[in-house]
């Protein structure tokens, strides 16, 4: 099965990275130092949406998130 036809299967909505996600970064506290995590957390705290990870460093920013 294709990613697309998995994606429908399963409801899932593509979140685009926007320029509002990437300026968000300079106001992120540097606690995690890797950048892909460091923008899932922007995207999540631009978006007001939950962030699902088992990583305790993003625990230590403001974000909604489920471990």
């Amino acid at each position: 099965m294709a990613i697309k036809d998995e994606q429908q299967n399963n409801g899932i909505q593509i979140l685009p990275v926007e320029l509002s996600h990437a300026l968000y970064l300079e106001n992120l506290p540097p606690h995690h130092s890797d950048p892909f995590d460091r923008l899932l957390i922007s995207q999540a705290i631009i978006e007001n949406m939950m962030l699902v990870s088992a990583d305790a460093e993003f625990g230590k920013y403001r974000v909604n998130l489920i471990c």
